[in-house]
Parts: C-alpha cells; sequence; structure tokens
C-alpha cells in the first residue's frame, strides 16, 4: 500500500503508543482531549491561548463538561499535557484540529484558524502521520483546502499521511450525550484514511459510523445544523403568527406533540446561538453561491430567526404599553445570557442582542445569569447582578432569554410587576400569577 503500513499504526494505537495531539483546546477539543487521556493514550494539546495551556497543565478545567478531578488527575498521571510550542506537532503520532470556523461579517468562510492550523501542521509533519480535521466548514475544504496545504510537504495522503474529516458533535451541558457514546462520523480523502482514522476513533469512541468521502462527513454536520436552524425558523415564524391569531403557540407545539409519528417538537425563543445552528448552515450556503445556486431555506431560516430579538424586543414594548410605559426609561432586568441553558457560553447569543436593542431605545438594562459573572457588550463591562426581591420590585419588566433550571420561577414573578417568557420557563407558575406573565 505505499510506505506507510496500517497494520503498524493500528498496532501502535492498540498498544497505546501512539501519542495524539489536538489543536484547539476550547468547547470541542478540551472534552476530546480528555476522552483520549482517559482511554490511555498520552495527549498534548496545542493553543495559542497561553492561559488555556497554563490552566490545563496546572489541573483546572475551564469548560463545564470536563470534571476537574478528571483533568487534574490525567495530568498529574501524565497523561495530558497542553503546549504553546507548535513544534512539538512532530512528535505526535495523529494530530486532530479542532479550531473555530466563524464567518466574516459578510457571511462569508473565515478559514484564517484552519489555515493557521494546518500550516502548522505541515511545517512539522512526517511520514506517518494521521490528521483529522473536527472544525466544521463548507464541503470540499479537507480535499481542496487543507490537503493541499499538508502536501506542499512534499508529503502524500493516502501514502506517507492519512487525513479524513469527522464532524464534532458537542452538545455543551447535555448530561446525556457527550464525547463518547455520541456517534462519530468519520469520511477519508481515500480509503485508508477512513480506515485509519476510523480505527483510532473507535478506541475512544462507542460507535464510529464511516462515510464514502470527507465531503459526505462535510456535508452530514451541515445537514444536520441546517436541520435544526430551518426547523427553529418554523417554529419561531409559527409563534408570530399565533401571536396574531390570539393562540398560545405553546400549547399548541404540546398538543402537536402527542402524535406518535411524523412530527418532532421544536420550541421557539428569542433567537438562536451557539457557534454551530448560526454559523454552519451559511457555510453551505456560501458555497452553493460559488456554484451558481441559492439556498433558499437556509436563507429563509436565517432571516427569520435573526430577527427574533427584534420580535421579542416589539414584546417587550407592548407589554410595558398595558402599563402605560415606554421602553425608554424603562428598568428591564434581562434573565439569562448564556445561549442556552445551564451553560456558560455566550456565543451569538441572542439575549445580548435584545440587551443592545432594548438599550438603543432608551431603557436602563440590567441583567442576572449564574453561569456568566462578567460580559464584555458594545466596549463595556458588565456584571451580573444579584437577583433579589429588591431588585425584582424596583424593574419594569423581566425578560427571561434563557430558561436556567436554578431560577426558581414562581418565586421571580411572585416579586415582579411584568415578566416576558420567551422560553415558557413559567409554564409550572401558580394560575394565580399567570397573568403577570407575558409568552413569547
Amino acid at each position: 500500500m505505499g510506505k506507510v503500513s496500517l497494520d503498524e499504526i493500528k498496532s501502535m494505537i492498540d498498544r497505546r503508543e501512539f501519542k495524539v495531539g489536538v489543536v484547539g483546546l476550547g468547547y470541542v477539543g478540551l472534552p476530546l482531549a480528555v476522552e483520549f487521556a482517559k482511554a490511555g493514550f498520552h495527549v498534548t494539546g496545542f493553543d495559542v491561548d497561553r492561559e488555556k495551556v497554563d490552566s490545563i497543565n496546572n489541573g483546572r478545567s475551564y469548560i463545564p463538561d470536563v470534571s476537574q478531578d478528571t483533568l487534574a488527575e490525567l495530568v498529574k498521571d501524565g497523561l495530558l499535557s497542553a503546549t504553546t510550542d507548535f513544534s512539538q506537532i512532530k512528535e505526535m503520532d495523529g494530530i486532530i484540529i479542532c479550531v473555530p470556523t466563524p464567518l466574516s461579517k459578510t457571511k462569508d468562510p473565515d478559514m484564517r484558524y484552519i489555515q493557521s492550523a494546518t500550516q502548522s501542521i505541515a511545517e512539522n509533519l512526517r511520514e506517518g502521520h494521521v490528521i483529522s480535521l473536527e472544525s466544521t466548514t463548507y464541503p470540499g475544504t479537507t480535499n481542496e483546502f487543507v490537503r493541499p496545504i499538508l502536501e506542499s510537504s512534499g508529503l502524500k495522503v493516502g501514502k506517507d499521511i492519512f487525513l479524513a474529516f469527522s464532524p464534532e458533535r458537542i452538545d455543551p451541558g447535555n448530561k446525556r450525550y457527550q464525547v463518547k457514546n455520541t456517534p462519530k462520523v468519520v469520511g477519508g480523502i481515500e480509503p485508508n484514511s477512513t480506515e485509519i482514522v476510523a480505527y483510532l476513533y473507535s478506541k475512544v469512541i462507542d460507535k464510529v459510523v464511516p462515510v464514502s468521502s470527507a465531503r459526505t462527513a462535510e456535508m452530514t454536520k451541515l445537514l444536520e445544523n441546517t436541520f435544526r436552524s430551518v426547523n427553529i425558523a418554523l417554529v419561531n415564524e409559527f409563534a408570530i403568527m399565533c401571536e396574531i391569531l390570539g393562540i398560545d403557540v405553546w400549547e399548541v407545539i404540546e398538543a402537536a406533540s402527542t402524535k406518535p409519528f411524523g412530527f418532532m417538537p421544536f420550541y421557539p425563543g428569542p433567537g438562536i446561538g451557539g457557534h454551530c445552528i448560526p454559523i454552519d448552515p451559511h457555510y453551505l450556503s456560501w458555497k452553493l453561491k460559488t456554484l451558481n445556486y441559492n439556498a433558499r431555506f437556509i436563507e429563509l431560516a436565517s432571516e427569520i430567526n435573526t430577527n427574533m430579538p427584534r420580535y421579542v424586543v416589539q414584546r417587550v414594548a407592548d407589554a410595558l404599553n398595558e402599563f402605560e410605559k415606554s421602553v425608554k426609561g424603562s428598568k428591564i432586568l434581562v434573565l439569562g445570557v448564556a445561549y442556552k441553558k445551564d451553560i456558560d457560553d455566550t456565543r451569538e447569543s441572542p439575549a445580548l442582542d435584545v440587551i443592545k436593542l432594548l438599550e438603543n431605545k432608551g431603557a436602563d438594562v440590567k441583567y442576572n445569569d449564574p453561569y456568566v459573572p462578567e460580559l464584555v457588550l458594545n466596549g463595556k463591562t458588565r456584571k451580573s447582578v444579584e437577583l433579589t426581591e429588591k431588585l425584582l420590585h424596583n424593574v419594569d419588566c423581566v425578560v427571561i432569554t434563557t430558561d436556567h433550571s436554578n431560577y426558581d420561577y414562581n418565586w421571580i414573578v411572585e416579586n415582579s410587576k411584568l415578566v416576558v417568557d420567551t422560553k415558557n420557563a413559567t409554564k409550572n407558575i401558580s394560575d394565580a400569577l399567570k397573568s403577570k406573565v407575558v409568552k413569547l
């Protein structure tokens, strides 16, 4: 099959002599690095952020889904370490790329991080290296963008080195599905790459799903998140239509969910957040535009979801109007700025847009989030205010944008004048208090 024997690499993997490098130590990279280390591999994490590297080497976790005790034990046992020195990549046997893939202001793919990571690997590439890209991107990236950079070293994929795409499926805060028990899709540039990368992942993940190509694996990830984006947009528009018709959208969804086939419930909210759903579909849309095709569902879903914070602010304005108050000059408390419940991640959080829009209309806005003690927004550092009876009594409106589990919603509504609930968080409060609540 060429210079490098797959059987030799598999044997190294089986004996745990195969050293794993993880490039990018964020919400995707650190949990993956920990899982490999737990399986007995010696893992080195690579990141340009010195603070993250020092934190890991001192046994301190900065990711809620990664146990501090587990991380500290792995570091103590010498199974996990981190560095900013990318020249150490040459000492690794496998390298997994888990860097961010944001969009530019024009919603074009920003490939700087993938390019930088791949270039660092290429500069330290050697025969037998196994490389997996996990960063979500457009179909063709692994073959058309990553491969040429790696092969500029003179080593050829499928002969000297192996390259595959395996999309990350991290769901921050999910207690049921984490790295080990979430099936892993793997698509190589050629069959040997698929085989060896799938074999590596199979040692730490319960189920590995090989597919025919890297492009198929790339498209799989985009379908997953486009599916969610489109369906969230549909139910968000349903919420707007239900409000116009005077119908409770939450009751409609609950009733529809009793159908045991042909229906999957999605829920409205103030918009979509996180690094995946608001971002990933645009990678596909951009790619199709280069081929003169307009991905209409993606564009429409983005339009609806992006406008939800404005709809929330309008609902707040209408609710305050019932009390003969305008948004301008009103004191408003936003509850929850993380993009989803029970995590500390504010990336693309619609709550941030709600705050900005309310302030643009002249409101005095404060926020509380037990997971986000400090926030930088519009160049201004803000701190989470303490949630007290006095605070609730003093504000004109409370806006629930993230339905954290540790909020006592009955107590919140009881001590508030008005609550705008964008997440149906108050569904179980006492009937006597429901008149204070305006739902999305």
